[in-house]
């Protein structure tokens, strides 16, 4: 039952990306609500794979790279879920369900042992820390896959743009809630709310990074592929922030 949920929500996760693909070919009334059955059957079978490892470890799946990857996709699902319903642009359904799927299929390379949380990672904090991180990555995610199109795309890039800018938007929000909780976790584990660690130091580059894309857009007018172009550039800061310094540098978050 364990393992199955991932393979189901392995397989979920690509048929909902055929078939929101296939909208892009194929006018066919049942191609969107076949995407979403499978979309959710796949968040549905992450929730019960988080909640049987939660169980088994006797802790929140939080603490190291293959448990963030699956949160990471779930979180992936479910943001891909509301902009399905809200804005029902095919290519952008499409593209994120397929980043969903990349981030199962880099799951399936890491190590899934279950191993004892460190001392300071005992704390009500981690959950909380953790998921406001990887909401404002998923959406982060979304606008990157959005500016993309829009880079793209000739024509009809209006609508994209003011889906790239809400999405980044709230994505920007849920990373400074990350930032905030990070810090004050960090002051009960170590006695210090900022310390330069390399993630809280590159956390804050692509908090800025994005910080640029909303203000150019206040006060500058950027749309489109002027703004497009720093939402990729955020974007790439934000694998940095979360791949590379765990495997480029060392630091307090090399636990992960």
């Amino acid at each position: 039952m364990y393992s199955v949920c991932l393979n189901i929500a392995f397989a979920a996760y690509f048929l909902a990306m055929v078939f929101y693909f296939m909208e892009l070919f194929f006018r066919n009334k049942f191609l969107p609500l076949l995407a979403r059955l499978f979309i959710s059957s796949g968040i549905i079978s992450l929730t019960v794979y988080i909640a049987i490892r939660w169980q088994i470890a006797g802790r929140p799946p939080l603490s190291n790279m293959f448990e963030s990857v699956i949160i990471f996709a779930w979180t992936i699902g479910l943001v891909l879920l509301f902009i399905d319903l809200r804005y029902k642009i095919k290519i952008v359904s499409s593209l994120v369900a397929l980043m969903g799927l990349l981030a199962l299929g880099c799951a399936s390379f890491l190590d899934k042992e279950i191993t004892p949380l460190l001392p300071a990672l005992k704390s009500n904090w981690l959950t909380i820390h953790v998921l406001t991180c990887f909401i404002g990555y998923s959406a982060l995610t979304a606008g990157f896959v959005s500016s993309v199109v829009i880079l793209f795309k000739k024509k009809e890039i209006a609508k994209l743009d003011v889906i790239s800018h809400k999405v980044i938007a709230f994505g920007f929000l849920f990373l400074a809630l990350g930032i905030i909780t990070g810090a004050v976790w960090a002051n009960s584990a170590w006695g210090s709310y900022w310390s330069w660690d390399p993630k809280e130091t590159w956390s804050l580059i692509t908090w800025f990074v994005y910080a640029i894309y909303l203000h150019t857009r206040f006060t500058k007018g950027w749309k489109e592929k002027k703004a497009a172009w720093l939402a990729v550039i955020g974007f790439l800061a934000m694998l940095f922030t979360y791949f590379g310094v765990n495997y480029l540098l060392s630091g307090l978050h090399s636990y992960s």
